[in-house]
């Protein structure tokens, strides 16, 4: 059995960096990952990102988890990482277990908990959706970014907010055809400086469309299309069919929440976060005192809130294993104002009215 202060479950960007807030603060840590590398999405990311420098505005995301991961050597032993390592799940009497690759099964007891475990993928709905072809755009992306495979020659991309754009450009830059990009609402959900990338070089981007069926024998050949009303339902007479061997599917992301639920922890279904989260107060905590959350596993946000909300939640939870850090109420209050900033606008909004209902 292994003990520490705190365990973060979770090596993506809020995970990371509630590591290095926690750790700064005096805390020990050990982050466990299920994946082989460190950075979560961030590995995936080629784009610059948006934000201020703080949030590393300008730098490329596999950049900015070299740079995360740098900041973490610098506290020695204080901090563990454990890759290939998968939670199985947490207990009413605060022990973790875990399963490192396939054989390796152990336990943990920890003084504190924050639960980074980030999102998934949501899928869409229509015949023959389990066709070798269909992917999920983080798929995509970890294919061509990660292990520099090509995915296909033909692309349809279902989704255009910011990650169906990005990774359509992304696609054309590694020399594959992106036939369209579909999105079923009336307008495009990304940045329009994203979607000028893409219509630039010759992309349509088809609003009010979905996808009705998808064929092939063997793997994915077509893809019928069709328009959708104003309540999203198909409009009979506007089908299309599109040649493709790939179909990536980009139409959000959900909460991975099933830990927190486990232990436990009030959840809420909150549309506005994009799904099931568990319910927290302002430093994080969930309603079981010693476990926190941050991060996507909390509601979905750019990487940039992520990182924001691990750098807090590792503060707090810091504070609770008995290590206050010396200047903890101006880095927490600094942290407040850094995600008050990023969560201005329209989008912004939307989420902070979903956080208001997620306040415990």
């Amino acid at each position: 059995m292994i003990k520490t202060e705190l365990l973060i479950i979770g090596a993506g960007p809020a995970g990371l960096c509630a590591a290095i807030s926690a750790a700064e603060a005096g805390t020990e840590v050990l982050v466990v990952e299920r994946s082989p590398r460190i950075g979560g999405q961030l590995i995936k990311q080629t784009h610059m990102f948006f934000g201020s420098e703080r949030q590393y505005a300008s730098t490329r995301g596999i950049d900015i988890a070299g740079i995360l991961m740098d900041k973490l050597t610098k506290y020695g032993d204080r901090v563990r990482i454990l890759t290939e390592t998968t939670v199985l799940g947490i207990y009413e009497d605060g022990m973790v277990t875990a399963l490192h690759r396939e054989d390796d099964y152990f336990k943990i007891r920890p003084n504190a908990i924050v639960v980074a475990t980030g999102a998934s993928e949501k899928a869409l709905a229509f015949p023959n959706n389990d066709l070798p072809g269909i992917y999920g755009a983080g798929a995509v992306q970890t294919l061509m970014n990660v292990y520099g495979v090509k995915p296909g020659d033909r692309v349809l991309m279902v989704g255009a907010g910011n990650i169906g754009l990005i990774v359509s450009y992304q696609l054309m830059q590694a020399g594959v055809e992106v036939a369209a990009i579909l999105d079923a609402a009336p307008k495009i959900g990304g940045y329009l400086v994203h979607a000028a990338k893409v219509r630039r070089m010759g992309v349509p981007i088809m609003t009010s469309h979905t996808v009705k069926a998808a064929m092939g024998k063997d793997s994915l050949e077509q893809v019928v299309i069709c328009m959708v009303d104003d309540r999203f339902r198909p409009i009979e007479g506007t089908e299309q069919t599109i040649d493709c061997d790939v179909c990536c599917i980009s139409v959000g992301l959900t909460p991975l929440g099933e830990l927190l639920a486990m232990a436990g922890c009030e959840m809420k279904y909150i549309p506005q976060l994009s799904g099931t989260v568990p319910m927290r107060n302002a430093d994080y905590q969930t309603t079981v005192p010693n476990i926190f959350a941050a991060g996507d596993v909390t509601g979905i946000e750019e990487a940039s809130s992520a990182m924001v909300e691990g750098y807090l939640a590792g503060l707090c939870a810091a504070k609770h294993t008995g290590h206050t850090h010396t200047e903890y109420e101006n880095k927490r209050a600094d942290y407040i104002a850094q995600l008050s900033q990023l969560r201005g606008g329209p989008v912004g909004k939307r989420i902070l009215d979903g956080i208001a209902q997620q306040l415990n």
